[in-house]
């Protein structure tokens, strides 16, 4: 069973979203929130395993409340709804912890089984589309911290070549395919790589690449 937590100021979205979200016997909705502040509680309340979160909220928006909830560590995860693929927000989502992020239009198989993806580990958004998103807000690049240069030390040579695979947007098979690898190897690598860097899954691994230096943008 998945359990959700659904975070948006706007009552009848939250209404829409439920009756969704409950028509199907795997997902069940724990809770809703309609401001940031709320959402931080209700998950360190009720540990969902998703929280899908509005952006543009009053007081604490959403950007603030995925800061909050992924930095307290716990086991929720959150999937982002934003207005544009390539906009700020959805930029500012995936720095600030976000497993993803889906539009505001996305027709409900598309939400439903975004919810799936993220409940089970996955990233709900491409590598490719990632790199897209730090291209274009490249003159936001933060830096690499002390902490995040000690982990990328960490990396045999192979797992940095696999890394920057990952962060040109390259999947599964086209890295296997480029680096004369069996897929099931270089999905072990993965494996490894991810906890070395702290890194939740393969879009924060982009994200990661870049702060470091490991890729540029384009």
């Amino acid at each position: 069973m998945t359990t959700v937590l659904i975070v948006d100021d706007q009552t009848l979205q939250r209404m829409g979203f439920s009756m969704l979200m409950e028509q199907h016997p795997d997902i069940t909705v724990i809770g809703e929130a309609d401001s940031g502040a709320e959402a931080v509680r209700l998950t360190a309340e009720h540990r969902p395993d998703v929280v899908l979160m509005d952006v543009r909220m009053p007081g604490m928006d959403g950007i603030e409340a995925t800061r909050r909830i992924v930095s307290s560590g716990g086991r929720s995860r959150v999937l982002v709804l934003t207005t544009f693929d390539l906009d700020e927000y959805a930029y500012d989502a995936l720095r600030a912890g976000a497993s993803g992020f889906l539009l505001k239009d996305a027709l409900p198989e598309e939400l439903v089984n975004g919810v799936r993806a993220v409940a089970a580990g996955d990233a709900v958004i491409s590598p490719g589309l990632t790199r897209k998103l730090i291209d274009t807000f490249s003159d936001r690049l933060p830096g690499h911290s002390p902490q995040q240069q000690q982990r990328l030390t960490q990396l045999s040579d192979r797992e940095r070549e696999v890394l920057t695979a990952i962060a040109s947007g390259w999947t599964n098979g086209e890295i296997a395919e480029r680096l004369h690898l069996a897929e099931s190897t270089v999905k072990s690598h993965i494996s490894r790589i991810l906890p070395k860097i702290a890194a939740r899954d393969r879009v924060q691994a982009v994200i990661f690449a870049y702060d470091t230096g490991l890729v540029s943008p384009t």
